[in-house]
């Protein structure tokens, strides 16, 4: 074979495997993992599949309230977690502030908290074990939502939904089809150890079993009694009603820590909206002529059942003004999110204003506050809008309707109003005639969004594949493309770090009963195409396709990353995901790049160990008596140690943490030498020490050494961390005798002089 016929072959090759904007990078291999697949694949023989055993075990843990948790959290995010499940992790911290009274805090040296990790696969333990550090794995394929909301249910206290007392009453179990090694996975929970709360059995629970968990092939292992609810279980969207309902039970919430307020406009008082001043006012209608046909809330179900609010600018005269607004309010200060539904058959110089007036001694009245003002034009259908606000004090919330000069056959139409001390979703993809369009499209063919900016400036759009790949034509598939922009000059090439949260919102009415089906992405700027020479993130005009859109515009289109299994097509069916044939998409691509530092060890943890140099009583000589935890690491070995030895000075930084006054010539007692030996032969300092002390170097054990020699290593000779970062070099002794655990910390673990 010529040289030059092998060149050629080898060009070919290069030019076959060179990214384009159509290389898909399925991050779920086409797979739609559960989470016992993945602990199954992953060899864990684990109780019921995710849940990990401590000692001694017992089943009361429901019935136990030595088990319940505080309802707030603390937590620590270990190092060994991939970036993208680190930020679906925080997005899950989110939805249980939300929905329930629960809520998540940086571990601050709190006794019991959560340690989040990666393992081989999704496990926790079942409620607070009283241990300190108890550990939850949130491995590889786990970085879902519903994933990370199911594990964090066990460690609050929850088992598996289909280990009921009662469960037998609700599914049959086919233990045929279950693996015979596995069947121990299926047992109930006696209701004398465990309790369902008084909530009826949940088909639909995030911790319920899917239809074929454990089985010997592709036949079910539970099949419900009523059929329709066989392809309900085993649901990962998130939680499902009677969840937060026992959730909220066991740890007695009476209200959300960040839900603010929700207004359907269902009920005579109208969530106790008031009218404010102006010539024209607001109405409650069910259906108006020229406008909605039908509210919002009940859109589909029952034709002119449900009601809104309306302003008719057909009749009102220009410049006149209508005022909606809210009951007082108190959110959390800081950022917040007002969602809500508008129907505008108005003018189109018409508007809508959103308002907050903010209430405090210097306004008794309060003070108007403008957030965003909206266009009026005949728009034709119910449309979703987010609006960031940002209040601090007492206030309320103001629809002001103004009446243009133009004519108008309509007016602005409200319902469905949400509002919680959260971020909004920064995009809206509103997908009309869904149904219609799933009739047409044949699987294999990608429908794309509009182009989107992130607050980064990052361009970036979505494609969806309505009837899915050919390869899984039974679910919805799901991919984020990053698109030449106007800011590409000025950014970061490869794509550092953003993490893309898409989203197929359930259209229901109250925020907290939205079970919204997630999928995050994150741009890692070290990924590379499979043969190695191109980086996957970086600017579409390199790695990406010449696109000319419908409008004749010209871009570049980055290749695709998501899943082929986003959500099945039973699923996208049930609840409302889709409502009056519409889908709404929520997108948002935030920067998680602060998330590669290592979360902070608290101040507690950082100095626990100095206590280990403390003397145990205070009238201790200069000789300090060491506390006797440190006895099972040090042993004294030979009283005929000559009169001085030499110590680097750098090592009396482990002396001086407990007593800042102590002096440069330091006594130590002969205990403490295997803790301090010179790295460092030509130090210019020396420190004087007790004649005992020299025959203990030659005792030292190995492992002692090595203790030493890391310490060493990262403190002293010259390995030296910027402030703020951490150290991955250090040992600090936690458990003694015996056991030795690793920490990372900043710097040295003890305070320096």
């Amino acid at each position: 074979m010529s040289l030059s016929f092998l060149i050629l072959l080898f060009g070919l090759g290069l030019t076959e495997a060179k990214l384009t904007g159509e290389t898909e990078i399925d991050v779920d291999e086409g797979r739609d993992w559960d989470i016992f697949d993945i602990n199954e694949e992953a060899g864990l023989d684990l109780l019921e599949g995710d849940i990990q055993l401590e000692e001694p075990f017992t089943r009361n843990i429901i019935l136990g309230d030595k088990y319940r948790w505080p309802t707030t959290v603390p937590y620590y995010l270990e190092d060994s977690l991939e970036m993208n499940a680190k930020g679906v992790i925080l997005k899950a911290f989110d939805q249980y502030r939300l929905k329930t009274c629960i809520d998540f805090k940086p571990w601050k040296g709190e006794k019991n908290y959560i340690s989040v990790y990666k393992d081989k696969g999704c496990f926790s333990s079942v409620g607070n074990q009283r241990m300190g550090k108890q550990r939850l794995s949130i491995g590889s394929n786990c970085d879902r939502l519903g994933t990370v909301e199911h594990e964090f249910l066990h460690a609050l206290g929850f088992w598996h939904e289909q280990s009921r007392a009662d469960r037998d009453d609700y599914v049959n179990i086919i233990w045929d089809q279950i693996k015979t090694e596995k069947r121990n996975n299926f047992k109930k929970h006696d209701d004398t150890v465990s309790t369902a709360l008084g909530v009826p059995y949940d088909y639909g629970s995030v911790m319920h079993y899917s239809k074929t968990s454990f089985s010997i092939g592709s036949e079910p292992t539970i099949v419900t009694k009523i059929p329709q609810f066989i392809d309900v279980i085993g649901q990962r969207m998130g939680f499902s009603a009677s969840d937060l309902t026992k959730l909220n039970r066991l740890y007695k919430c009476t209200s959300s820590s960040t839900f603010v307020d929700s207004c359907d406009f269902e009920e005579d008082n109208i969530c106790g909206t008031i009218q404010g001043p102006g010539k024209a006012k607001w109405e409650r209608r069910s259906s108006v002529r020229g406008g909605p046909k039908t509210d919002f809330t009940n859109m589909g179900q029952c034709q002119g059942k449900g009601y809104f609010m309306h302003f008719s600018t057909s009749s009102a005269k220009p410049g006149h003004q209508a005022f909606l607004e809210s009951r007082w309010l108190y959110p959390k200060p800081g950022v917040q999110c007002l969602q809500f539904f508008l129907y505008s058959t108005a003018a189109a110089d018409d508007v809508l204003n959103i308002w907050v007036r903010e209430y405090d001694q210097a306004n008794a009245d309060g003070k108007l506050k403008l957030f965003k003002s909206i266009s009026g034009g005949v728009k034709g259908s119910w449309e979703l809008h987010n609006v960031n606000l940002n209040v601090t004090k007492k206030a309320r919330v103001v629809f002001q309707g103004v009446r243009g000069k133009r004519p108008s056959k309509g007016g602005f139409s409200l319902d469905d109003i949400n509002l919680s001390s959260t971020k909004c979703p920064q995009h809206i993809w509103h997908i009309r005639n869904i149904k219609g369009q799933m009739a047409k499209i044949p699987p294999g063919q990608e429908l794309f969004s509009p182009r989107f900016l992130s607050p980064a400036g990052y361009s970036f759009q979505v494609g969806v594949y309505l009837n899915g790949k050919s390869s899984n034509p039974d679910y919805m598939a799901l991919y984020l493309h990053l698109t030449s922009g106007p800011n590409d000059k000025k950014l970061k090439w490869p794509c550092p770090w953003q993490m893309a949260t898409m989203a197929l919102m359930d259209q229901q009415s109250d925020i907290r009963q939205q079970m919204n089906m997630h999928r995050m992405i994150t741009t890692d700027p070290n990924k590379k195409s499979s043969n190695g020479t191109e980086f996957v993130w970086d600017d579409p005009r390199k790695v990406g396709s010449k696109v000319t859109d419908s409008d004749g515009s010209v871009y570049y289109r980055g290749p695709p990353s998501g899943t082929n299994t986003f959500i099945t097509h039973s699923r996208l069916r049930s609840r409302n995901f889709i409502k009056g044939d519409d889908a709404i998409f929520l997108f948002s691509l935030e920067d998680i790049s602060h998330l590669l530092k290592p979360q902070p060890l608290p101040h507690s943890a950082l100095h626990a160990d100095a206590s280990l140099f403390k003397a145990a009583d205070q009238g201790a000589p200069e000789e300090a008596v060491i506390n006797p935890k440190m006895l099972g690491l040090l042993k004294a070995a030979d009283q005929g140690a000559p009169q001085e030895v030499v110590i680097n000075l750098n090592m009396l930084m482990l002396l001086k943490a407990v007593d800042q006054s102590a002096p440069q010539e330091a006594v130590i007692n002969p205990n403490m030498l295997m803790l301090l030996k010179a790295a460092d032969q030509s130090a210019p300092h020396e420190a004087v020490m007790n004649p005992n002390m020299v025959g203990l170097i030659t005792a030292c054990v190995a492992a002692a050494v090595l203790v030493v020699s890391i310490v060493m290593i990262g403190n002293i000779c010259g390995k030296k961390k910027g402030k703020g970062e951490l150290s991955d070099d250090v040992l600090i002794i936690k458990h003694v005798p015996g056991s030795l655990e690793e920490y990372p910390t900043k710097g040295s673990f003890f305070t320096t002089p």
